[in-house]
């Protein structure tokens, strides 16, 4: 996918470019910086980094990549953290754009970042996972380049304390009422559903009881054998008037909702975190069964009720489930419109859920 988080020591992603938390001086400094120089070579590194001097605050340089599986490293001198009133977070974002520059001047494909200054530098882990995915967000609006950003831990990677809480009361409380759904038959035919009447932004309340289902009339069996010397048996005949008013196709479904927003093909695999090659083959491919993840990456791009993305899902065959952390990060981030797929995979990739895209 075009952009991934990914738990992983940052020195062994095989990527065009990785970047380098480094020191400002050419000398081996601490954490990501002194990692890289262990990795890629020590003695090469120095003696390339020499040649290049200081680097500024905020400014780029490279080298190659020596025994690193990467071709290059991008060097980048980010901010230390003085509370948030010197330059600080435009210093991180220039950080983020001039290596995404750099990498495109390379002709590279992809390239890897850590959390750039969240370690001894000191800047808050959230704003500065905040910084990285806003200027990674807007400079793949206009480019292709796969980008990862690596996270050596989950201790390395925080968000908003106030969201991962909301978050999390929302998932206990619709384990609440699947375990309600377990104690009653009547809720059989709604498994894994949490209707929306149930609650508005957040679930607090009890759902209401389903209407019984009338008791099903017992009907002759059919004979469906096939006449192979005539006419086709009348029973045939009912099955292809079937087949013709059969639902749209999930090809179908999504470019009819495309088509009735007015979006252009790169504004929604953009927006959904889908390779272009991907799009490329469900828009030529009537019959294309997608993965879970990818049709619910473009209900987030379409900007999907709860009602249009159960829609969507059920053209592939899914469906949003009460017992699935993932599916109700996602319902909570529709029920909220947090419809920037960058926000909404940092919070399944804090709950440790598979990220939505190609």
């Amino acid at each position: 996918m075009p952009f991934q988080i990914i738990r992983a020591d940052i020195t062994k992603i095989k990527a065009d470019a990785i970047v380098n938390s480094a020191n400002p001086q050419p000398v081996i400094g601490s954490g990501v910086d002194s990692a890289v120089y262990q990795a890629a070579g020590a003695e090469k590194m120095i003696k390339a980094r020499q040649k290049i001097g200081p680097i500024a605050t905020g400014e780029v340089a490279v080298t190659k990549g020596f025994s690193l599986p990467a071709k290059y490293v991008i060097h980048t001198v980010g901010p230390v953290w003085n509370g948030g009133q010197s330059g600080e977070f435009l210093c991180l974002a220039s950080c983020y754009r001039k290596s995404l520059e750099k990498a495109e001047e390379l002709h590279c494909k992809s390239i890897a970042f850590p959390l750039i200054s969240s370690g001894v530098y000191g800047f808050p882990k959230d704003q500065a996972l905040n910084v990285a995915l806003r200027e990674i967000r807007v400079f793949l609006e206009s480019s292709e380049i796969d980008v990862t950003l690596a996270v050596f831990d989950r201790t390395a990677f925080e968000l908003s304390g106030e969201l991962v809480q909301d978050v999390l009361q929302y998932i206990d409380d619709a384990g609440v009422y699947e375990a309600e759904e377990a104690e009653y038959d009547d809720f059989a035919p709604f498994a894994g559903q949490i209707p929306d009447s149930a609650y508005k932004r957040r679930p607090s309340a009890m759902m209401p009881s389903a209407p019984k289902a009338a008791p099903k009339k017992k009907t002759a069996a059919k004979n469906y054998s096939v006449s192979y010397m005539g006419a086709a048996p009348k029973e045939a005949a009912d099955l292809t008037d079937i087949l013709r008013l059969r639902d749209e196709s999930f090809q179908q479904r999504l470019f009819r909702m495309i088509d009735e927003r007015g979006m252009t093909d790169a504004e929604v695999y953009k927006k959904a975190n889908l390779d272009r090659k991907l799009f490329s083959k469900i828009r030529c491919n009537e019959n294309y069964q997608p993965r879970k993840q990818t049709a619910l990456a473009f209900a987030i791009a379409l900007r999907l009720s709860l009602d249009e993305t159960a829609d969507l899902l059920r053209t592939a065959g899914y469906a949003l489930s009460g017992s699935s952390d993932a599916d109700l990060i996602v319902r909570y981030c529709i029920e909220n419109k947090v419809y920037n797929i960058y926000d909404v995979n940092a919070l399944l990739f804090k709950f440790d859920q598979q990220l939505l895209g190609s």
